[in-house]
């Protein structure tokens, strides 16, 4: 059988990874599918990495990478779709909220040919009402973006060796993993899977966090804020005209009313839309001068296989 590659980003995880590579091993033994594991340790700072390395003196097939800092999850995910040895791999998050039991499922499916098995959440756990709601509406707007229903969807999916050689070779630095296996196209289908609660380790997700995430990914995939900022000018300057034609009825019939109330509105609404409007432009302009730095995705620090390997020099 095909090898399979699991690529768990972690950050400050110290406490799932041993649990969770159990997890695993018991899975997938059981459903006797080889397969390799590699945690991509996002600059943690904790003991994550030592975490790592015991595992993978213990067994050859754990394989972990630290970063020299951390560079966020979708630079985690495309390290380790860069270092996967495996003919498909599975991504999820370490802390198995993403449930393990699934996977043999999702490795059925790709021996029947397809190319990406999509993980789509039959519930959403335990997210705040608040979270939910900002999530269905980021989602909705990708969703229209990229005429898919987003709402569920999720890092959780299998993706054939084809479709990791597509996305590891895109040049672009700000990516969108989630997005990004719906662009590419190729044969899908998508399985279903209960959100499982954390039993160990806290989330590292802020709402403030999970918002600026929504921000970046929106406009590194899509320019539909900058169109909303033109629609919006559009209505505006139709509005500016009936009120303006409105005024000079009232002024050449003599029924004009004094006051500034109308003007003093007029002035702090079309500021306020101004300055947002260049806000988001600003942030476009950002995106593009990260984009023209060229710099890399992420920096690996260390690496098991490689130390690993130099040991076995030494010890020659």
């Amino acid at each position: 059988m095909a090898l399979l590659s699991i690529i768990l980003p972690s950050y400050n995880e110290e406490a799932n990874i041993a649990n969770t590579a159990a997890r695993l091993k018991e899975v997938l033994e059981g459903a006797d599918i080889p397969y390799e594991l590699l945690f991509v340790s996002d600059g943690s700072r904790d003991n994550t990495y030592e975490e790592i390395q015991k595992l993978s003196v213990e067994d050859h097939r754990i394989r972990g990478i630290q970063f020299s800092r951390n560079f966020g999850k979708e630079a985690a995910i495309f390290a380790g779709l860069q270092l996967a040895k495996g003919s498909c791999c599975v991504v999820m998050d370490c802390d198995l909220q993403h449930p393990p039991e699934v996977i043999p499922e999702m490795y059925r499916l790709w021996r029947q040919g397809y190319d990406i098995v999509e993980g789509v959440k039959s519930d959403r756990g335990q997210e705040s009402g608040l979270h939910r709601f900002f999530a269905n509406v980021f989602y909705g707007l990708m969703s229209r973006v990229m005429k898919m229903d987003m709402r569920d969807t999720s890092d959780f999916k299998l993706l054939d060796r084809r479709v990791m050689e597509v996305l590891t070779e895109l040049t672009e630095r700000n990516t969108f993993f989630r997005a990004l296996t719906f662009w590419a196209g190729f044969s899908s289908i998508t399985v279903s899977y209960e959100v499982q609660k954390r039993t160990l380790g806290e989330s590292k997700w802020s709402f403030m966090g999970l918002i600026r995430y929504a921000v970046s990914n929106t406009t590194s995939f899509t320019t539909a804020p900058l169109q909303m900022v033109t629609v919006t000018g559009m209505v505006f300057i139709l509005a500016s005209v009936i009120l303006g034609a409105q005024t000079l009825f009232n002024y050449f019939t003599h029924n004009a009313v004094e006051g500034f109330t109308t003007v003093i509105l007029l002035i702090l609404i079309v500021g306020g839309l101004l300055m947002l409007s260049m806000g988001v432009i600003g942030h476009y302009i950002a995106r593009i001068y990260e984009e023209v730095k060229g710099r890399p995705r992420y920096i690996i620090a260390k690496d098991t296989l490689k130390e690993e390997q130099l040991h076995e020099k030494k010890t020659e």
